[in-house]
């Protein structure tokens, strides 16, 4: 049951980034980012009051770090699905799997543990077969001028690795799941309110404006979905799964948006989506109580 809950979740997720990408042609990304986290915003207040969840916390400053590169992370994200075929876009956001290889195998080297890199060998060419795909993903989106917005993807999964990092911080001093995501709502809400006051915020007159409730509302889903999966089978198994969000937006892209990827894209595509799972699997052994990323 828990693979339906994650295969749920990443539906849900790939849904609301099609809702982002419809939006994103009359909506700034601080707007989207501001909608979609009053919405969830709303949504885990509710979730918190029904399960008697107390929102006071003993740690702001930590969710405060973990916001700054939360928030940032998928502001990153909502421009480069703004920008980017979606399937590429999403790839990108998910590469902040590999990047916690990244950050252990560098970690490792600064403390001059040679001996324990070689033993990570395996971990390291997991992280450059990634990257490899990933320069296989852009060479596409480079003929194409796109080449800001392909950076701006990878530094969305770059932020998601950060935040993730302290998303696990946060869980073991004890930080339920519903108040970080509240938190982290709180932040995107009052990011995006910022940003609306310096640029101007887009009237809400206009029919595109539909989309931005089903957004939120599609992001609480999926994160009530990878939570229950979570909490209900295999932290690998469930964090694999997760990248199947990749196939929906591919599918999405093709049948909504026309978005024509060259083949190399595609192997690309595959390259780092296996290279991802496979460093899920490594690093839960190099470092076994970290738990698998939020999205």
């Amino acid at each position: 049951m828990h693979a339906v809950w994650m295969i749920a979740g990443s539906f849900f997720f790939a849904s609301m980034s099609v809702c982002v990408k419809f939006a994103s042609p009359y909506f700034s990304t601080l707007e989207n980012v501001f909608y979609r986290g009053v919405i969830g915003l709303i949504f885990m207040a509710v979730l918190a009051r029904s399960r008697k969840i107390s929102l006071r916390t003993s740690v702001p400053m930590m969710h405060l770090w973990r916001n700054v590169m939360g928030v940032t992370a998928m502001a990153a994200s909502f421009y480069a699905l703004a920008h980017l075929p979606l399937a590429t876009a999403m790839t990108l956001n998910y590469m902040s799997g590999v990047w916690v290889a990244t950050f252990i195998i560098a970690g490792t080297l600064v403390m001059g543990r040679l001996t324990e890199i070689r033993r990570q060998g395996p971990l390291v060419l997991t992280v450059l077969a990634a990257f490899a795909g990933v320069i296989m993903l852009l060479r596409p989106t480079l003929d194409q001028d796109q080449l800001f917005a392909g950076l701006v993807g990878m530094l969305s999964g770059l932020l998601g690795a950060m935040a993730y990092i302290q998303v696990a911080a946060l869980g073991r001093v004890g930080e339920s799941e519903t108040r970080t995501v509240f938190y982290f709502s709180l932040g995107g809400t009052v990011a995006g309110a910022a940003g609306m006051l310096i640029q101007g915020a887009s009237t809400l007159a206009r029919v595109e404006a539909l989309w931005l409730l089903p957004m939120g509302i599609l992001a609480a889903l999926g994160q009530l979905c990878m939570t229950r999966a979570y909490t209900r089978g295999p932290a690998i198994v469930v964090a694999n799964l997760q990248y199947t969000s990749i196939v929906f937006a591919a599918l999405y892209g093709l049948i909504l948006f026309g978005d024509s990827i060259p083949l190399m894209g595609w192997a690309g595509m595959a390259l780092v989506i296996c290279s991802a799972m496979a460093a899920t699997v490594l690093r839960t052994r190099a470092v076994p109580n970290l738990p698998a990323e939020e999205h």
